[in-house]
Formats: C-alpha cells, structure tokens, sequence
C-alpha cells in the first residue's frame, strides 16, 4: 500500500511508521530529476548502505509516493506489471529510451541508460 492510496488522517502514522531506510531511500527517489534515473545498486552506493535488492524492496513496499518510476533495473527494462505507466511518465520527462527489438515481448522500449542515467551531479555534492 503507498502513501497516496491512505486517507489524509492517517497519512502522518504512515510516514511515522516507515523504516529509517525507507526514507532515505525515499529522499534519493526524490532527488532525481525529470527525465533522468538511478539504479537500485546507485540509490544503495549513494546512501553507503544495504544493495540493489533492499533498495529495490524498499521502493515495492513505500515508493508509490515518491517518483518510483525513477529507480530503475540497470539493464534498464521497465518495471514488470508497471511499463505502461513508467513508459508514459518516461515519455512526458523527456527521459531517454531505446527502440523496442521485434524479439522484446510487447514491444516495450528500454531506458537508454547511458543517456539517462543521474549520478547525483551536483545535488550528491550536498549529500550527508
């Protein structure tokens, strides 16, 4: 269940009940900017703590609040069960993407991650 799905009044214990990792991760989702990703395994490097599969639980259990569609695979495949959602969010962000090969199931295009890939530039200068 996300944030956005509770009601207002119970909003404040949700965010009281997150784990502290949870929200740094949280805070790094956020952070990134419009058309541009980090990977599960950059959002852990970041933060010094935990990898690519706890970054990853932690986006799948309190991400829906945050833009989730910003922390990627690093193969740059798009979120099973979600592509259609990334993809249109991907599309209005500008966010680099590579065709779809005739063998890609659906069609569905990747993340070109060369082009997309956000190392915190500035922004990870501040960072503590």
């Amino acid at each position: 269940m996300s944030e956005q799905s509770l009601p207002d009044d119970a909003r404040a214990e949700y965010t009281r009940a997150l784990p502290e990792y949870a929200e740094r991760v949280l805070e790094v989702a956020e952070l990134i900017p419009p058309g541009r990703v980090m990977t599960y395994g950059d959002v852990a490097e970041w933060l010094e703590e935990g990898g690519p599969r706890q970054v990853g639980r932690m986006m799948a259990l309190y991400g829906g609040a945050v833009p989730w569609w910003r922390v990627v695979r690093a193969d740059g495949a798009l979120l099973p069960g979600h592509e259609l959602r990334a993809l249109e969010r991907y599309r209005t962000e500008g966010t680099p993407l590579k065709a779809a090969s005739r063998a890609a199931e659906g069609h569905v295009p990747r993340l070109d991650m060369r082009r997309a890939r956000w190392d915190g530039g500035e922004r990870a200068a501040g960072h503590t």
